[in-house]
């Protein structure tokens, strides 16, 4: 006499089979899922860092046709008359002929959104600082890094003093506790808290001013 399989042990066949499957599927999105966020987080902070390299060639750029100095030092058509104060826009917006788009003033990794253009650019669209006395002739000086620097002083009306015994680190925000810095001689530097700390040592600067885009 065949034997036929009943209905109710089939259904619970095809039950553990999809248990199973499920499980498999959990196991490999656990396995999967850091990987993926830290490629995606490894490709954000690369983008950030063509953006501080961007933004740092449109500095020299900006300098070259203005007697060496960046917007920061320059008087007349620059932004010294800015610097005091939460200005930070101000600065970039110097830039507008230099620099191809706002978006590039916005960190993929970061909340805030690029401005739709120059003219409404403001504090609330940018992902970096500005080094208030960066200067060509100490290439070590910060020009511009992420927003999210810190250390044990206030910021006093958005800007920040950065002496080196005053030690400076990275908030979790953007890079997770990582930070990259554009400095005066063009380059971009990723940059953890230690390091941070050591760099700051070496700019030939005792305050590092920086206005913050607060």
């Amino acid at each position: 006499m065949k034997r036929t399989s009943s209905p109710s042990r089939s259904s619970a066949f095809a039950f553990i089979d999809l248990l199973v499957l499920l499980a498999i599927i959990a196991i490999l999105a656990a396995i999967l899922l850091p990987s993926l966020a830290r490629a995606k987080a490894k490709a954000q902070r690369i983008q950030c860092v063509n953006n501080l390299k961007q933004v740092g060639l449109a500095f020299r750029i900006w300098s070259v046709d203005h007697g060496d100095k960046y917007p920061m030092g320059h008087s007349t058509r620059g932004t010294m008359e800015w610097v005091d104060g939460g200005n930070a826009f101000r600065h970039f917006q110097a830039l507008s002929n230099e620099l191809a788009s706002t978006k590039i003033l916005a960190c993929p990794a970061d909340t805030r959104p690029p401005a739709s253009g120059f003219a409404g650019l403001h504090n609330h669209n940018l992902s970096y600082f500005v080094g208030l006395d960066a200067d060509e002739t100490r290439p070590q000086m910060l020009l511009a890094g992420d927003r999210n620097i810190t250390n044990n002083l206030a910021p006093v009306r958005s800007v920040l003093m950065l002496p080196p015994e005053s030690p400076a680190g990275w908030t979790a925000a953007i890079h997770i506790g990582q930070g990259n810095v554009g400095l005066s001689d063009g380059s971009v530097q990723q940059f953890s808290t230690p390091r941070l700390r050591d760099m700051l040592k070496n700019t030939g600067d005792p305050t590092n001013r920086i206005a913050l885009p607060d």
